[in-house]
């Protein structure tokens, strides 16, 4: 959802995606529902951002306005979770609070995603989504939520978030850009280790996360199936946007049929183990699935 626009605006890497104004949010949400898809997860692309990301603990921020114009179209039932983050929000591009050398600062940003925990729950958020890959995320917002009386809002936590080459098209849908060309690598995972992943779970789940995920899907089926095995609670894959815009790019050139290769890359993630898929193909699935 983007401020300050009044139509939505195509997402020029990922075919048929949108930046929503308010009122095209609530329309788009309005068909999910009616095909089936239980839940929506929001981002934000404020009008103004600067060194802290003040506008995601805003209470009159972009996505808080959307998760209260959702809660009232739709009561119960529809589950909203709003993204936990403040790289959208920032004029650095990370997803942090930075300190003198440039780096994120963990316990000020830790500081920062209570307010904006708190925030998102009063808007009416019945599950928030600690994306920043901080150390002791999940144990500082779940303390804040209870704090504040919000102990019934889940934590979906992005416990093992790699620092992989497919974000790109998402990054153009919030116009997120790293200051001075860096990367997040200090505070996401090596691509190439599978075992730091059950270590980042592990501890996820000892903080108090409701649901842990798996970012990106596709080339993380190992992981995602290994997590599967060891662990019990609910499991979530996210099939990020540079996955999403492989497929439609092959489909574009005659190379693929679109449909069939995103029913079997959902399907393929399914099998590995996941609970819960996040995906730019939703609405594609659910009409398929009509």
């Amino acid at each position: 959802m983007r401020e300050g626009i009044d139509e939505p605006q195509p997402i020029g890497s990922l075919p048929g995606q949108m930046q929503h104004s308010r009122e095209s949010l609530r329309e788009e949400v309005r068909q999910l529902k009616d095909l089936g898809v239980p839940a929506v997860m929001l981002f934000g692309v404020p009008l103004n951002k600067d060194h802290e990301g003040t506008e995601a603990f805003n209470p009159d921020g972009i996505v808080q306005l959307a998760i209260q114009d959702l809660r009232d179209d739709h009561g119960d039932d529809l589950v909203i979770i709003p993204d936990l983050c403040v790289d959208e929000y920032t004029d650095h591009g990370h997803c942090g609070v930075l300190d003198d050398l440039g780096q994120p600062d963990n316990d000020a940003t830790l500081e920062i995603y209570e307010q904006i925990a708190v925030v998102q729950a009063a808007a009416g958020a019945d599950i928030v989504a600690p994306s920043g890959m901080m150390d002791g995320q999940v144990f500082a917002i779940r303390e804040a939520l209870d704090d504040a009386g919000f102990d019934e809002v889940a934590i979906l936590a992005y416990a093992a978030k790699y620092a992989t080459a497919l974000y790109g098209p998402f990054r153009d849908a919030v116009d997120v850009t790293i200051v001075g060309g860096g990367d997040r690598r200090g505070y996401q995972q090596d691509v190439a280790n599978a075992r730091e992943a059950m270590e980042e779970i592990r501890e996820d789940i000892g903080e108090g996360a409701d649901i842990v995920m798996v970012k990106p899907a596709m080339p993380y089926l190992d992981v995602i199936s290994r997590v599967r095995q060891e662990i019990d609670i609910p499991l979530a894959a996210y099939h990020v946007s540079g996955e999403y815009a492989m497929v439609h790019a092959a489909a574009q050139n005659g190379w693929l049929e679109l449909e069939p290769v995103a029913f079997e890359h959902i399907g393929a993630i399914k099998r590995a183990g996941a609970d819960l898929i996040l995906t730019y193909f939703s609405r594609l699935i659910a009409e398929g699935l009509q």
